[in-house]
C-alpha cells in the first residue's frame, strides 16, 4: 500500500510514524519535502527548504515537485508518504497534494489526522525553539484542519483513492503520545488489512 499521511503542523506526525515504525519496521516512511530537497540539490544547487521555496521559480518548483513523485511512486512494498494536505500561505491555504501530483503518487489511501486545536497548540509549545511556526489561535488551527478535509477530498478524487479520517478531538489522552500510538496503530491495521487482502 502506498498512504499519503496528512495532518497540520504540530500534530504530532512525526512521533506518529516512530511508532508505525517500531510496529512494523519494513515499511518505509518517506518525507515528500525531503525528496522534492534532493532533486533541488541534484539540478539546481539548492541547499535547503527555505532557498528551495525562494529561489526557485514557479514552474521549476512544479517539475520538482513531479519528479518528487515520480520517484515516490515507483518506491517498493508498503510506503507511508509524510505530506501536507494544505499549505497556509499570507491568510489563505494552497494545496499540498494538486491533481498532477496525485495522477504521478497513485496512492491506495489518504489518512488524515485531527485533533483538539487546544492539544495542538500544546504539542507546538513544547517545540518552542526547535521550530519557527507563526502563533495560530485555536480557531485559525481548526480552520486548517478544515481546509485539510477539502483538499484531502479533492486529492482523493484525482488519485481515485480512499480517505480515512482518523478524529482525535473527543479523545483525551491519560498519557503522552497516546494520541499517536493509537494513530500508529490504525495505520499499521490498515497496512495489514491491505496486505491481507492482496494474498
Amino acid at each position: 500500500m502506498k498512504i499519503v499521511l496528512v495532518a497540520v503542523p504540530g500534530s504530532g506526525k512525526s512521533t506518529t510514524l516512530k511508532f508505525v515504525r517500531e510496529m512494523l519496521s519494513d515499511v518505509a516512511i518517506v518525507n515528500y519535502g525531503d525528496y522534492m530537497l534532493e532533486i533541488a540539490k541534484r539540478q539546481y544547487g539548492i541547499t535547503n527548504r527555505d532557498e528551495m521555496r525562494k529561489k526557485l521559480p514557479v514552474d521549476e518548483y512544479r517539475k520538482v515537485q513531479e519528479l518528487a513523485a515520480e520517484e515516490i511512486a515507483k518506491l517498493p512494498g508498503d510506503v507511508i508518504i509524510d505530506t501536507h494536505a494544505s499549505i497556509r500561505v499570507q491568510g489563505g491555504f494552497y494545496p499540498g497534494l494538486p491533481d498532477r501530483i496525485m495522477a504521478k503518487l497513485r496512492p491506495d489511501a489518504i489518512v488524515l489526522m485531527e485533533f483538539d486545536p487546544k492539544d495542538i497548540m500544546e504539542r507546538r509549545a513544547k517545540d518552542v525553539g526547535l521550530r519557527d511556526r507563526e502563533s495560530e489561535s485555536p480557531e485559525d488551527i481548526e480552520m486548517h484542519q478544515l481546509a485539510n478535509r477539502y483538499y484531502a477530498f479533492a486529492a482523493a478524487n484525482a488519485g481515485e483513492c480512499s480517505v480515512y479520517i482518523f478524529d482525535f478531538r473527543k479523545k483525551v489522552q491519560s498519557r503522552p503520545f497516546e494520541h499517536a500510538e493509537m494513530a500508529a496503530r490504525m495505520i499499521v491495521d490498515l497496512i495489514l488489512r491491505g496486505r491481507s487482502a492482496t494474498k
